[in-house]
């Protein structure tokens, strides 16, 4: 083989394994099955299960978006009350599952969490990778907070109060929409904007470029249609740091102690201090990644959100306890 051409072969076939990956070729990420991948090695954990409670209401499976045949969907849980033109605060969660897998009722146990806190908590699905590939996920999300402000007065939503939570490669997706607010790049809304008050950054990198970052390959290969190395353009471009400035909103990280997956995360915290930018970190010892759908970590991430999101939408209110 001649030389060019072998280089060539080098340059294209990363690209050519990475467009015949097929939706089976990876597993459903659900709440059993980090159960049933983590169990062995955490053999005292249990999955988390949904609430049975009057306290809140369902909104279930309504649809924000059509693309082509595709029906996107949110789930809303909303706080019950009797008081009359009350708003609440919104908190839109975002699942993971490496940009690929995953599914909104992943998010449901911590959206009903959320509700009897107080909390206006939406779940929503977007298009997986495998669908549509980079910016598809990010366009979709930025759509569906701009369909809750135009529902604002009909789920009683305090559009002021808006914050964005994600988990994963959730968190990700949730850091890049909040710092970057009508931005041309993801075909903003003239009319409406899709800014939020506040993110919580549950796990996921900030960076897909930071020295921090070289673990990831093929799946965010998939999802930014390219390696790193043949459509840098995307892995930067997609990478959250790249935004951040004096206009960021406050941000909660919440990590595990695998350090892959707190990716260009200092960096991204300097730039908020030097701001003077509200912030906190806060990582679980000796927690596995997706330690958000499993109990005992369940309680200190609901416990750890909750009063961070107090502080800035309930200052009234008292640290949360969890008995």
């Amino acid at each position: 083989m001649k030389l060019k051409a072998f280089i060539l072969l080098l340059i294209v076939l990363p690209v050519t394994v990475i467009s015949a990956q097929k939706k089976e070729d990876y597993k459903p990420y659900t709440i059993q099955s980090t159960y049933n991948k983590l169990k062995k090695k955490y053999p005292n954990v249990s999955p988390i299960q949904p609430l049975i409670s009057n306290k809140i209401k369902l909104k279930e499976n309504r649809v924000y978006k059509k693309v082509n045949q595709t029906k996107l969907k949110l789930d809303l849980y909303l706080p019950k009350s009797n008081i009359k033109n009350q708003r609440f605060p919104l908190v839109f969660l975002i699942h993971g599952g490496g940009w690929l897998t995953g599914q909104k009722e992943n998010q449901r146990v911590m959206a009903q969490h959320l509700a009897l806190h107080g909390y206006i908590a939406v779940t929503a699905s977007y298009r997986l990778g495998l669908e549509a590939p980079y910016p598809a996920a990010v366009i979709d999300l930025k759509d569906a907070l701009v369909w809750l402000r135009q529902h604002a007065k009909k789920y009683k939503i305090h559009t002021g109060q808006i914050s964005v939570l994600g988990t994963s490669a959730g968190g990700q997706l949730a850091t890049l929409i909040g710092v970057t607010p009508n931005t041309k790049l993801y075909e903003p809304d003239r009319f409406v904007s899709e800014d939020v008050q506040a993110i919580i950054n549950i796990d996921g990198i900030v960076s897909f470029i930071h020295p921090e970052a070289h673990q990831e390959g093929a799946m965010a290969s998939i999802w930014l249609n390219g390696t790193r190395e043949s459509n840098w353009k995307n892995w930067k471009e997609a990478s959250p740091l790249e935004y951040v400035n004096e206009n960021a909103p406050p941000m909660l990280f919440i990590n595990s102690s695998q350090d892959r997956f707190h990716a260009g995360r200092d960096d991204l915290i300097s730039i908020l201090k030097n701001h003077d930018i509200y912030n906190e970190v806060h990582t679980l010892e000796d927690s596995p990644h997706s330690f958000w759908l499993l109990h005992p970590w369940f309680e200190p991430t609901l416990k750890i959100t909750v009063n961070f999101l107090n502080k800035l939408f309930y200052p009234y209110k008292k640290e949360m306890k969890i008995e």
